[in-house]
């Protein structure tokens, strides 16, 4: 089983939607028992919260389930996930800060570092600008290459 993990900083906005777009993508693509999908949070100060409206209203238009709470990362999730994927780049330094603490040596990837042909290397966090559906294009094509890119490098263990 291959672990991605979705990370950004209250786990109530960006990771919850990229772990559903991906689990979408990943489910259309009859993966769903070689590929597993978790997001969590940075920081505390969502933990137990649903996902905010905007993000819930991002799961209503385009018919993505979700039924998470946010939580914060663990250093059991470290070791857990083979893909420790961060939102933006300030997320990116606190997992790699953690993993560093912990002595583990794993590589953390920002989403957009997979998608094709987007300029910007950060999702903005739609909690202080709003633009949903703007942010939900940005995940959907990190998304996408993130799949292509596991695909590609798991070949042999995602045999459909």
């Amino acid at each position: 089983m291959i672990k991605v993990l979705f990370i950004c900083l209250g786990n109530i906005c960006r990771s919850p939607m990229a772990e559903a777009v991906f689990a979408d993508l990943v489910a259309q693509a009859g993966l769903s028992d070689a590929i597993a999908v978790d997001s969590a949070g940075t920081a505390r100060y969502h933990v137990g919260e649903p996902p905010c409206p905007g993000t819930q209203r991002i799961f209503k238009t385009h018919n993505l389930p979700y039924a998470g709470r946010a939580r914060q990362i663990s250093v059991a999730d470290l070791h857990a996930f083979d893909y420790l994927i961060a939102l933006d780049s300030s997320n990116k330094i606190d997992v790699q800060s953690m993993l560093a603490r912990e002595g583990i040596e794993k590589p953390v990837y920002r989403l957009l570092d997979f998608a094709a042909g987007v300029d910007v290397p950060d999702v903005p966090d739609p909690y202080y600008v709003g633009n949903f559906e703007k942010v939900y294009d940005l995940v959907l094509a990190g998304c996408v290459g993130l799949l292509a890119r596991i695909e590609k490098a798991h070949a042999d263990l995602l045999q459909k």
